[in-house]
Formats: structure tokens, sequence, C-alpha cells
């Protein structure tokens, strides 16, 4: 049940952070001992393509981020989503209604990259515009070391493909909706994420509550 307070900080948590000049929103600590079952979220997992504009409270959106692709193993570095030769090469970006951030794992904090509203350039269908939450898959070529064209583009899209079934499997066992998605005009979306020229989006998914 999400209370009215967590609710109203989800909407404003961001918009304040952006008054005041800063860039980074820290998040809550994730909730890590959770009681669903493994098998309860994939009996549930489903793809949903109508949500309500209801804002994702931080606590559900700091747990989501760690599901998707958190550090799990601190002494480490090791993430809840697998990579090839340990890369790390998958950026999440999350895309809200007043900007657009990037994912820190280490510091589990949304890095600020861009001002403004860009859910409805993560994607061709009407719903991503409307809905509180989109999730951008970017891969990171300069991590891959000597990895030729074809390798970094296979091993990206499957690393890719591990963190969104992680939020698959979040959202199943919690209660939300999402989505993912390979339609997305990556040469319009790519300057609005202020991506480099050896950065390139894999994914998207839309993240929210059933409408």
């Amino acid at each position: 049940m999400v209370n009215r307070r967590q609710f109203l900080g989800a909407v404003l948590v961001s918009k304040a952070v952006l008054a005041r000049g800063e860039t980074t929103i820290v998040l809550p600590p994730p909730e890590t001992h959770g009681t669903a079952s493994l098998l309860q979220a994939l009996r549930s997992r489903r793809s949903t393509r109508e949500f309500s504009a209801r804002p994702l409270p931080p606590a559900v959106l700091s747990t989501l981020l760690w599901s998707a692709f958190g550090i799990n193993r601190p002494d480490r570095g090791g993430r809840t989503a697998p990579s090839a030769h340990d890369w790390q090469e998958i950026d999440v970006f999350a895309v809200l209604s007043d900007a657009a951030y990037r994912y820190d794992a280490h510091g589990h904090a949304l890095r600020f990259v861009a001002g403004g509203d860009f859910r409805a350039t993560t994607g061709v269908q009407d719903f991503v515009g409307g809905a509180p939450l989109n999730l951008v898959y970017v891969a990171d070529f300069a991590k891959m070391g000597d990895a030729s064209a074809e390798e970094r583009t296979f091993y990206a899209s499957a690393d890719a493909g591990f963190v969104a079934q992680n939020v698959y499997l979040y959202c199943a066992a919690y209660g939300l909706a999402c989505v993912v998605r390979g339609l997305v005009d990556r040469r319009k979306l790519a300057p609005a994420l202020q991506l480099r020229g050896d950065q390139r989006i894999v994914l998207a998914q839309t993240v929210g509550y059933a409408k």
C-alpha cells in the first residue's frame, strides 16, 4: 500500500532536486529481503501496454533499479544481472516526467542527465509518453575491450536482456506493469540522453501501474 507521503514524495523529489540545482538523487536503500517467490513471479510475468500516470514511490523506484542491475555483492562489485567478461557495459537510464537520469549502481543514486520530459522520445508507441517511468538500456562499447563489432552487438544485446528480465520479475512480484521494447527512434533519443558516439541504445522498458 502506498501512503500519501510516499505518493507526494515520488512527485516532488526530482523537481526539488532540479530546483536546488543538484545533479544527484540519492535513492533510499533497496528492499532486498522480500517475501515474493521466484516461481510466483514467473507465473505472473507478462507484458502490459496500458499504464496509469500514477508515479512510482521512491522506495519502489529504488528497489526496481537495484533489481535491474544493482550491486548485490559489494565486496567485489557483483551485479544482479550477468554480463559477458564482467564488462558491466549496460547503463540504465531512468526517464521520468521532468528529467532523464543515469542509474549509478555503486552509489545507488540517480545522476542527472537532462531536464525535460523525454518519455515520449523513448519509443514510438502512444503509451510511453504517459507512463511514469521509461528505462533505457545503453551499451557502452568503450567498456568492451577489444571485442569485435559483431561481438559487441551480440553480447550487449544479451546483457540488456538479462537486465530487462530482472525488471519483469520484480514487476511481476510486486504488482507493477511493464513491457520491454525494441522499437525506439535511436537517432532521436541518443542526443536527448547525451550519449557518446561509442554508446548504443539496445532496449527500452516502460514501467508503472496498470491502467
